[in-house]
């Protein structure tokens, strides 16, 4: 693989709790991410409330409803959740998470 590589900060992807169709699809959206193209509606959308360049990746499962929320860095795809989406809108504890995760990974940098 020559692309960036991915920084997972929180969460995972597997199966159980996702079916395998879903763990797959989000590899395939985590692969592309990776490999430099850009995604958009109905795969991801932005979510500038946890910081520039932060996405949610959408994956609907069986009977679920699944959340990746990540950064696309220069040098790095930066996970910052997955999670089960259980509300119309993004829990404010999960961005609220997702941006000390951020904050922690900027100072690490450093």
């Amino acid at each position: 693989m020559n692309g960036k590589p991915l920084r997972w900060l929180h969460g995972e992807v597997k199966t159980p709790p996702m079916s395998i169709a879903a763990r797959r699809e989000i590899g395939g959206l985590l692969r592309d991410l990776q490999e430099g193209e850009h995604l958009s509606m109905p795969h991801s959308r932005p979510m500038p409330e946890i910081g520039p360049r932060c996405h949610e990746l959408r994956v609907n499962d069986e009977s679920r409803t699944w959340r990746l929320l990540y950064r696309a860095d220069n040098d790095a795809i930066v996970i910052l959740e997955v999670f089960e989406k259980r509300t119309k809108k993004t829990p404010r504890q999960i961005i609220e998470n997702c941006r000390r995760r951020l904050k922690f990974y900027e100072l690490s940098k450093l």
